[in-house]
């Protein structure tokens, strides 16, 4: 049974961030649970579920070229997050961006909430279901274009239509991954959430902070706990609504 997070804890978290020069917030899955979205790697997420295919096999690069109708069966009906919207936790870092209390988002998620929920300066490391592109002629479709498309969407050339998303087997986009870096190096906080930090090499960022407050945010325990200022092991739509109502009380 979880512990309840001490409010000592949360008014730390909610000093540090007002009181911090660069404030960078790394993000997983786990922040866009709260809108409804399943994880990946919890004991409720999609690699426990059991299909025809495993999961990672299915979201990778050889099956989608391979089997792309098996591909978008999965993608539409696991990955479609036009069903949902962005929750408390993307709402407060796109406030805490407009009072200048954080400079960045790095994601590893593919939903698009934090542009949605007006966060400005994101980074999305695996891309986003928002943007996809015809294979052939690279010409770009909506997401709403694609999940309303049965079967293989294809383009008006012909060609099928891939999701702007990093597949397994798929490197990171190398622009957007120095960009992260730089941002994580340069930061005087680092706030780290939803995130099992198991994926490589997004899980790497970590390594790369030299400033002063390492925060990690997760319901369950990471490989970087013991590296950090505070650590709380809860749901980030609590956790935000909390520091929320503290900054804006104080």
């Amino acid at each position: 049974m979880r512990q309840k997070v001490p409010e000592s804890k949360i008014q730390q978290l909610a000093t540090i961030i007002k009181n911090s020069k660069s404030t960078v917030f790394f993000g997983g899955a786990g922040v866009s649970t709260e809108s409804g979205l399943k994880d990946f790697r919890s004991k409720d997420g999609l690699y426990h579920e059991k299909y025809k295919y495993p999961p990672e096999e299915i979201l990778s690069h050889h099956f989608f070229i391979e089997q792309p109708e098996e591909f978008y069966k999965f993608y539409r009906e696991k990955l479609n997050s036009l069903k949902y919207k962005p929750n408390i936790a993307h709402r407060v870092l796109s406030e805490l961006e407009k009072m200048k209390l954080l400079d960045g988002i790095i994601t590893q998620n593919i939903d698009g909430f934090d542009k949605m929920a007006g966060s400005r300066n994101v980074l999305e490391l695996h891309g986003s279901i928002l943007r996809n592109y015809c294979l052939n002629c690279h010409k770009f479709y909506s997401g709403d274009y694609v999940f309303k498309s049965s079967s293989i969407p294809k383009c008006s050339c012909g060609g099928i239509i891939k999701p702007d998303v990093v597949l397994y087997e798929e490197a990171l986009d190398n622009k957007v991954l120095t960009e992260a870096i730089k941002e994580v190096s340069e930061a005087d906080l680092l706030i780290v959430g939803g995130t099992s930090l198991q994926v490589y090499p997004a899980s790497s960022l970590v390594t790369y902070f030299r400033g002063k407050h390492l925060v990690l945010i997760n319901k369950d325990e990471t490989p970087y706990d013991y590296l950090a200022d505070i650590v709380i092991h809860d749901d980030l739509a609590s956790v935000f609504e909390k520091i929320n109502k503290s900054i804006s009380l104080n």
